[in-house]
């Protein structure tokens, strides 16, 4: 049997360990078998690889044995983030095969299978892959040689047909930019300048320790953008290790969530842009999403967690905008995969068009809704399918959780547990690392403490 396993996003292993020739090569058959058996040798693959180490020597490894396998194949020409590669394939109507472990450590890499509309590969395509993990490919055809393409002009002639960018050059907008260290880097910087927006961009070279921060945009990862951000007072932008997952501080160098972005996206799109379409959110997303949807008027779609499953809906139904609490967000007109690069232009362009400071946009959504809410998460690592079922279940058979009554529960993805008081807890497998993950929101620090204490005991 092979150790490969697909998560939520792909298959994710540490470099040198798990991930290894071997097993590459394992999935690199699977695709073959997978893309034969669809359009035979009639379909082209694009390949593309984040800054890890040695992402773009396996990128390279695999574009040779595919092409040699008798498809056409195009690689990038250097490091290229996930939504760009995405975007490509879509327009060109090509499947992509991405070398990354996005947020994960740096000692891990990953291999991300994207089929020809541009989004993560859905369950049943997953399924179709994996059932081939220990087969050859013997229906070789003619041996073709891959070649090198840039990916980057596609994507920022596309971009350009949804930000309005010369709303967001007139207003003069200013930003701190934390690259770190990423796939997102250069071409972020690289539109900033082509329209002249004024920016503070560092850690933007290649390193495949990013910094020796974890590749991932929360604001423990990022105190140096915190601090430039209260200094001068400006927002702050970032990506994480492939660029699809964003970061933000306001002006006063306080993080702000994805929930909050996503909410003042959403009324951004509706009031200041004028369209229609519905919200989809993962059920680990904020209740506060479903407040701002109401009074917007504008229907939600609910989806397990993992962008996988918000895609699938976004090419399925009128999507206007879909997020996830993580750090994903796209829109109607865009891929049906987590961009962060187009988050921060959209971020740019809320500012831009209302005239008014992140941090106000902030209050007044907050005087919208006229509720508070607080959000965490803890993870538990239990290594056994078995171990993580058996909490889940426990839970099921609970009628309170320390001093609170559960109202309902939601099944739609692991365990969700709506208690009286509005609060909540989600209790779910992760899709990409051995881990309970444990989501919280409540309305006070004192409860969400509270809450938190009273579910470790019960684990």
């Amino acid at each position: 049997m092979s150790k490969i396993k697909f998560g939520t996003d792909g298959w994710r292993a540490i470099l040198n360990k798990e991930f290894n020739y071997e097993n590459v090569d394992k999935v690199v058959n699977a695709i073959s078998n997978y893309v034969y058996e669809k359009d035979r040798f009639n379909a082209s693959i694009v390949i593309s690889y984040d800054p890890r180490n040695k992402a773009d020597e396996f990128a390279f490894y695999i574009a040779k044995k595919m092409a040699e396998n008798g498809f056409s194949v195009e690689i990038a020409d250097k490091v290229t983030a996930t939504p760009v590669l995405a975007y490509y394939a879509l327009k060109h109507n090509m499947y992509a095969i991405m070398l990354t472990a996005s947020h994960n450590p740096p000692e891990y890499l990953g291999i991300k299978f994207i089929p020809q509309y541009g989004g993560p590969a859905d369950d049943e395509i997953v399924k179709e892959i994996v059932k081939y993990l220990d087969s050859d490919f013997i229906k070789k055809g003619e041996i073709k040689q891959y070649k090198k393409v840039s990916l980057d002009e596609d994507y920022i002639s596309h971009i350009a047909t949804i930000i309005n960018f010369d709303k967001i050059k007139s207003s003069k907008i200013q930003i701190n930019y934390d690259g770190h260290h990423g796939a997102a880097a250069k071409l972020f910087k690289k539109i900033l300048d082509k329209y002249n927006i004024v920016n503070n961009c560092f850690n933007m070279e290649r390193d495949i320790n990013f910094g020796g921060q974890m590749p991932d945009p929360k604001e423990k990862y990022l105190p140096l953008l915190k601090e430039k951000c209260k200094e001068s007072g400006l927002i702050g932008l970032s990506n994480d290790g492939d660029g699809d997952r964003f970061g933000v501080f306001n002006e006063k160098g306080d993080f702000v969530s994805a929930n909050e972005i996503i909410a003042i996206l959403l009324k951004h799109l509706i009031e200041n842009k004028k369209q229609i379409g519905k919200l989809a959110k993962t059920v680990g997303a904020s209740s506060m999403l479903d407040l701002i949807a109401k009074k917007e008027g504008v229907d939600v779609v609910e989806t397990p967690v993992g962008f996988k499953w918000l895609g699938k809906v976004m090419r399925t139904d009128d999507i206007l905008i879909a997020g996830e609490e993580s750090g994903g967000l796209s829109i109607k007109g865009h891929i049906p995969e987590k961009d962060g690069i187009i988050a921060n232009f959209l971020i740019m362009e809320v500012i831009s068009y209302t005239g008014k400071k992140l941090y106000e946009l902030q209050n007044d959504m907050k005087s919208q809704i006229q509720q508070k809410f607080i959000n965490d998460r803890i993870d538990i690592k239990l290594d056994s399918k078995e171990e993580q079922d058996c909490i889940i279940d426990k839970f099921r058979e609970y009628k309170t959780i320390g001093k609170f009554n559960i109202d309902k529960i939601n099944t739609i993805d692991g365990l969700k547990l709506y208690l009286e008081d509005g609060s909540w807890i989600l209790i779910r497998k992760s899709g990409t690392e051995p881990l309970l993950r444990i989501y919280f929101e409540t309305d006070s620090n004192d409860k969400l403490l509270e809450l938190k204490e009273s579910v470790r005991k019960l684990c």
